[in-house]
C-alpha cells in the first residue's frame, strides 16, 4: 500500500502523475465525470477531481464503509498516518474485521483521488473534507464535534490559562502551547482516565449523553455545580452564549478511539424469506410473462383506433388512467405501469395532430408479428433500461403539481442502476430462493448511503422505493417467479445459470467471493471490500442484445402454443382453452364479446357482436363458415338462429344523408318506428311511403335505431351498404424514448486510452523543462514561447538535423492556442512535419501558425 517508491506527493497532481496508465484509467472509469471534456494535462485532472460537484458526486458513489473511512480522515489530523486511520476506525480495543476491510476501502477511495499521499501523510481532497468535516451548521456524520483547537480558537488567554490549571496541567506562557497541553491531556488514555474518576456522576451523565452527538448542548448563564466542573476543565468548551460542545479529543476517549458507534465494514447479506422448486418458479414466470403481453395487447386494442387525448401539460389525464384500469381490469398504478412499459418499448406514442391523442405506433405492428418470446424480450429488455418510473404517477413534483402517466417528470436517472443491483441481488441467492425486501434494501442502503433524499416525513429515500418497485414490476413482467429471480430473468442480465457462480454474485458487486455469508463459526475470509470503481459495468447495446436473446429462447418453450379452435357452447358462449392464433383472436374478438379472462378465455356472442361483425363486411355465411373452422364441437342451433336473425334485419333500413334520412321498402316497419316514443328525440318525419328524414347526422341516426333494438346499415350516396370496418389509428414513425443518463457514460476503453494518451502528452508538453528565452529570462510554466519568424525557422531546421525535439506554441483555425512537444522531422514550403509527441503521431504544421520555439532542457 504505502508509495515509498516514488518521492512524497505535494499535491494530488504530482500523485496523479505518479500513477501508471491503468490507475488514470480506473479513476476515469470511476468517475467519467473528469473527462468531459478531456483535461488538457494532469494538473487540470487534478484541479477538475477538485471541484465540489465531482467531489460530491464521488462521495455519493461510495459504500457505507468507504464513507466511514472517508469521514474518519475528515476528523483525523490532516496529513493522518495509516496507523491513525486504523485507531478511528477501529477504536482501542481494535476488530480484526475493520483491520481486514480497511486496505481496501483506502485503496478505492485513492483510486478514485478522494484520497492521496503515502501511509505516513493520507490526505483526503480538500473538498471532501470540507463537506465531511463537522461544522456546527452541518453536523459529522460520526456524531463528533470540533477539536479543542478549533473550540478554544475565539477564546482569551486568561480564560485557557485558567481551564489547563483546572485541569491539573501547568500554565504555560502562551496560548497556543497551552492549547496543544490540553490536546495532549485529552488524547492520553491514561491521564483522561484519572481526571474523569474525579467527576461528578451528574456530570459523568452529561458526557454519555453528549458522546454519540450532536455533541452541542445548552447551558444557563449560572450553570449547576457539575456542569460548572466540566466547563472549568474544558471537558465542556463555550461556542456561543449558552451553548458548549463536547471537544473532539474529549469525545473520542469516551468512544474508546472510534469515530464512529457502528462501524460497518462489510455489506449486510441478502437472506432468502422462501425457497420454491426452479420449475415452479419458471413455470409461473412464464404465466406472468404471458399475462403480460396479453395484457400490453389488450392496452393497445383498446387504443386502436386512437387513444386518450394527451394533456395540455402532457400526460395522461386522471380520468383516462382510471378509465384504462377498469379496460384492463386493474389498480391504476399497475394500469400506468403496463401504459408507461409499452411508451418505453416505442409501441405508444403521441400522434402530433391538432387534437392530440396517444396511439399504437408502426412498430407495435411489427411487434405483433414477432413470435411470443421475442416480443417479451423486447418489453423486458426496454424495462430494464428505461429511467421513466411509473411508481412515481400520482405522486406530486417539486412545484406540488400532480405526475400524470406519460407525462413529464417521471425520469430518474438512478432507475436502471437500480433495477440492475436489485436483480444481481437475487441471482446471488440460491436457485428458487425469493429475497427478504428487508434485506435487499437494507444492502442497498449500506452500498449507497448518500444517494437520492434521506427519509423525510417518514417517506422512504429514493433508492430504496425504486427497489420495491423494481422487485413488484419484475413479477408482473415474468422476471421473477413466486419473488425468485427466473431463468430467463437470470439470462436478461447476462449472469451464469442458476448454481453458478452464485455466491459471488450474492457478495458485494465487482467481488468475487465476498465475505457476506459467513456463519458464527466460521473463519473470517479476507475481505474483498466493494467500492464503485470495481462495480460490474453494465452490459453493452451489443452484449445486452445477445442476453435478451437468450432470455427469450429459454422463454420460449414455457409459453402456451397459440391454439387454432374455441369450443362453443349451447349458451351463446364459446370457450379459449388457451391463447389464439393471431387471425382466430382477432375475429373472435369482432364477433363476440371477452366475458372473463384467466386461465380460459370466455367470449360471449350477442345480437349487438353478431351486427359488429356484419358491419365490418362479414356476411352470415362467412360467420356459419369460420364457427364451424375453428370449433371443436358442433356449432349450437341458438348461436347458429341468432347469426341468421341478426343478417335477416341487418340492412333492411338504410341510412343516409338528408341530414339523414331512413328507407325501406316495409311501410309497416317505418310505422312502427314512427310509433314509438324511443324516436321522438330523433325528430323523425315521414318524406315518402318508404322513407323517413331526420335533422340529425346518420351516425347519431344509426347509434339511435340500433338503441330501439333495429339493424339499421348505412348506405353511400350510391345506394350501396357502406361497410364501416374499425380504423387503426396509427402515430407517424416513433423512436423509444431515451433513458436519461445518470451523469457522463463510463468511457469505454478506446477512449479512455485516447484520453490517458492526450492527458500524459499534455502533461509532457506544460512541464518539460526547457531552456531560457532568446532574452536570457526563464518562461513562466503556462504561456507560450514567443520567437520571431526567422528564429523559429533556423530552430527548426537545426533540430531536424540533430534529431532534437522542441517545444512550441500553436494556434490553431479556429483561434485556441496550445503548446506542444515536436520532433522535426523536415522543413519545407512553409511547413514543418514533426513527430508530435503531444498527439503521439506524425504531424504537419503551417509556420505561420506556430508563435515561437523554445529547446528543451537537457534532461
Amino acid at each position: 500500500m504505502s508509495q515509498a517508491a516514488h518521492p512524497a506527493p505535494r499535491s494530488l497532481a504530482e500523485a496523479l502523475r505518479a500513477r501508471d496508465d491503468a490507475s488514470l484509467a480506473a479513476l476515469l472509469r470511476s468517475r467519467p465525470d473528469l473527462i468531459t471534456p478531456v483535461p488538457t494535462d494532469l494538473t487540470q485532472l487534478a484541479t477538475r477531481a477538485g471541484t465540489r460537484a465531482s467531489v460530491l458526486r464521488a462521495l455519493e458513489r461510495l459504500d457505507r464503509f468507504a464513507l466511514q473511512t472517508a469521514e474518519a480522515l475528515a476528523v483525523a489530523p490532516d496529513p493522518a498516518s495509516y496507523d491513525t486511520l486504523l485507531a478511528l476506525m477501529a477504536g482501542d480495543a481494535g476488530d480484526k474485521r475493520i483491520a481486514a476491510a480497511l486496505p481496501h476501502a483506502l485503496a478505492g477511495l485513492r483510486e478514485q483521488a478522494l484520497v492521496w499521499g503515502d501511509d505516513e501523510r493520507l490526505r483526503l481532497v480538500r473538498t471532501a473534507r470540507e463537506l465531511l468535516a463537522p461544522s456546527p451548521q452541518h453536523p459529522s456524520p460520526t456524531g463528533l464535534g470540533p477539536s479543542v483547537q478549533e473550540a478554544t480558537s475565539g477564546m482569551s488567554p486568561g480564560r485557557i490559562q485558567e481551564i489547563v490549571t483546572a485541569a491539573g496541567l501547568a500554565s504555560t506562557h502562551d496560548s497556543v502551547s497551552a492549547v496543544t497541553a490540553l490536546t495532549a491531556l485529552f488524547s492520553d488514555r491514561r491521564k483522561m482516565a484519572e481526571l474523569l474518576a474525579g467527576a461528578p456522576e451528574a456530570a459523568r451523565e452529561v458526557l454519555a449523553r453528549l458522546v454519540w452527538g450532536p455533541p452541542y448542548g445548552q447551558v444557563t448563564a449560572e450553570p449547576a455545580a457539575h456542569l460548572r466542573w466540566l466547563l472549568d476543565r474544558g471537558l465542556l468548551l463555550p461556542t456561543a452564549p449558552g451553548t458548549v460542545v463536547l471537544p473532539r479529543e474529549v469525545a473520542l476517549h469516551l468512544r474508546e478511539g472510534r469515530a464512529h458507534r457502528a462501524p460497518e465494514p462489510l455489506p449486510p447479506a441478502v437472506e432468502p424469506a422462501a425457497t420454491h422448486g426452479r420449475q415452479v418458479v419458471d413455470a409461473t414466470a412464464a404465466g406472468q410473462a404471458y399475462t403480460a403481453l396479453a395484457t400490453i395487447e389488450e392496452l393497445l386494442k383498446d387504443w386502436d383506433e386512437g387513444g386518450p387525448a394527451v394533456l395540455r401539460a402532457g400526460g395522461l389525464s386522471v380520468r383516462d388512467l382510471k378509465r384504462t384500469a377498469v379496460a384492463l381490469d386493474v389498480s391504476e398504478p399497475v394500469a400506468a405501469f403496463w401504459v408507461e412499459l409499452a411508451y418505453a418499448a416505442g409501441l405508444i406514442a403521441s400522434d402530433d395532430e391538432a387534437d392530440e391523442r396517444y396511439a399504437a405506433t408502426p412498430a407495435y405492428d411489427e411487434w405483433l408479428e414477432r413470435p411470443s418470446a421475442e416480443r417479451w424480450a423486447q418489453l423486458a429488455e426496454a424495462w430494464l433500461a428505461a429511467t421513466r418510473t411509473p411508481g412515481l404517477v400520482g405522486g406530486r413534483d417539486a412545484k406540488d403539481r400532480t405526475l400524470a402517466a406519460l407525462g413529464p417528470g417521471l425520469d430518474r436517472s438512478a432507475a436502471p442502476e437500480v433495477r440492475h443491483r436489485v436483480l444481481t441481488l437475487l441471482a446471488g441467492l440460491p436457485a428458487g430462493a425469493a429475497p427478504d425486501t428487508e434485506s435487499v434494501l437494507a444492502r442497498l442502503r449500506w452500498e449507497r448511503p448518500l444517494r437520492g433524499p434521506q427519509q423525510r416525513n417518514g417517506e422512504e429515500d429514493l433508492r430504496s422505493r425504486l427497489a420495491r418497485w423494481t422487485l413488484s414490476e419484475a413479477e408482473a413482467l415474468g422476471i421473477t417467479g413466486r419473488g425468485a429471480l427466473s431463468a430467463q430473468g437470470r439470462a436478461l442480465l447476462g449472469a451464469p445459470a442458476a448454481g453458478a457462480g452464485s455466491r459471488a454474485a450474492s457478495g458485494t458487486p465487482g467481488t468475487s467471493g465476498s465475505a457476506t455469508e459467513t456463519g458464527p463459526g466460521d473463519k473470517l475470509p479476507v475481505h474483498h471490500h466493494h467500492h464503485p470503481a470495481t462495480a460490474p459495468a453494465p452490459l453493452s447495446p451489443a452484449e445486452q442484445a445477445v442476453a435478451t436473446a437468450a432470455a427469450a429462447r429459454l422463454l420460449a418453450p414455457l409459453l402456451p402454443e397459440p391454439l387454432d379452435h374455441v369450443l362453443l357452447q349451447a349458451d351463446l358462449t364459446a370457450v379459449a382453452p388457451g391463447p389464439l392464433q393471431r387471425p382466430l383472436a382477432d375475429l373472435l374478438g369482432v364477433l363476440a364479446d371477452v366475458e372473463s379472462k384467466g386461465g380460459a378465455t370466455v367470449y360471449r356472442f350477442t345480437p349487438d357482436s353478431v351486427r359488429r361483425a356484419l358491419d365490418a363486411g362479414r356476411t352470415a355465411g362467412d360467420l356459419h363458415a369460420f364457427l364451424a373452422e375453428h370449433s371443436r364441437t358442433p356449432v349450437p342451433q341458438p348461436l347458429a338462429y341468432l347469426i341468421d336473425d341478426v343478417a335477416r334485419k341487418h340492412g333492411h333500413l338504410r341510412v343516409g344523408a338528408a341530414s339523414a334520412y331512413v328507407r325501406c321498402d316495409d311501410d309497416a316497419l317505418l310505422n312502427e318506428i314512427l310509433a314509438d316514443r324511443r324516436a321522438a328525440g330523433l325528430r323523425l318525419r315521414r318524406l315518402a311511403p318508404t322513407v323517413l328524414a331526420a335533422p340529425c347526422d346518420p351516425a347519431t341516426l344509426l347509434e339511435g335505431l340500433r338503441a330501439m333494438g333495429f339493424a339499421p346499415a348505412a348506405e353511400s350516396a350510391e345506394g350501396d351498404v357502406l361497410i364501416t370496418r374499425a380504423h387503426a389509428h396509427r402515430t407517424p414513425p416513433r423512436t423509444a424514448p431515451e433513458p436519461v443518463p445518470d451523469g457522463p457514460p463510463p468511457p469505454d476503453a478506446t477512449l479512455l486510452a485516447a484520453a490517458i494518451r492526450a492527458i500524459r502528452a499534455g502533461d509532457l508538453a506544460a512541464t518539460a523543462p526547457r531552456k531560457t528565452a532568446g532574452a536570457g529570462v526563464p518562461l513562466p510554466g503556462g504561456e507560450l514561447p514567443r520567437t520571431s519568424s526567422a528564429e523559429t525557422l533556423a530552430t527548426m531546421q537545426a533540430a531536424v538535423l540533430t534529431g532534437g525535439s522542441l517545444w512550441i506554441g500553436y494556434v490553431n483555425a479556429e483561434g485556441t492556442a496550445s503548446q506542444r512537444v515536436i520532433a522535426p522531422v523536415k522543413v519545407e514550403g512553409g511547413f514543418v512535419t514533426a513527430y508530435d509527441h503531444t498527439a503521439d503521431e506524425v504531424r504537419t504544421y503551417p509556420l505561420h501558425r506556430i508563435t515561437g520555439v523554445a529547446e528543451l532542457a537537457e534532461d
